[in-house]
């Protein structure tokens, strides 16, 4: 079976460290094990690292920092396209122009032809109208659709 190329968006990161949700926090920990292991191929973007050395926090941020030394993602580098589409996404309403963050990390995915964005972001990335309205204009743009789901998800999938 051919691996699952995976774009973590920033959110999955964070979840490593998230003692307010345990129960996000540990199957987030056991998705970086299946990562270990060699199961998936990771991908992140400049705007991950960037919202990562972002962190307020200083013990997180170096937390963070040693997960991505840790994991080794491949760095996604393409621009101008992602932010075409990441304007189109905010264009037709699906993601709120103030969340254009979010927008850009489902675009780097797509333009980058990666499977699964995988992101804890319940509001603005996980969900049906996400997914729908997303592929929806995909199609239209001329690029392959692709699944959002968190992590749980991922591990699910994999485990039927």
């Amino acid at each position: 079976m051919k691996k699952l190329k995976l774009y973590l968006e920033t959110s999955v990161w964070n979840f490593l460290f998230a003692d307010d949700a345990p129960e996000k926090r540990d199957i987030t920990k056991d998705f970086f094990s299946k990562v270990k292991t060699g199961d998936y191929e990771i991908y992140v973007s400049g705007l991950v690292l960037q919202e990562i050395e972002s962190t307020g926090d200083v013990l997180k941020r170096k937390g963070l920092l040693e997960a991505i030394s840790l994991y080794k993602p491949t760095l996604l580098t393409e621009e101008r396209n992602v932010d075409l589409l990441a304007q189109r996404y905010i264009d037709q309403a699906t993601i709120p122009k103030r969340f254009r963050d979010d927008a850009l990390h489902i675009a780097y995915a797509v333009v980058n032809q990666m499977d699964v964005v995988v992101s804890w972001n319940l509001k603005h990335i996980v969900n049906i109208k996400t997914r729908r309205e997303v592929n929806a204009l995909n199609k239209l743009e001329g690029f392959s659709e692709i699944d959002i789901a968190t992590a749980e998800e991922v591990i699910s999938y994999e485990q039927e």
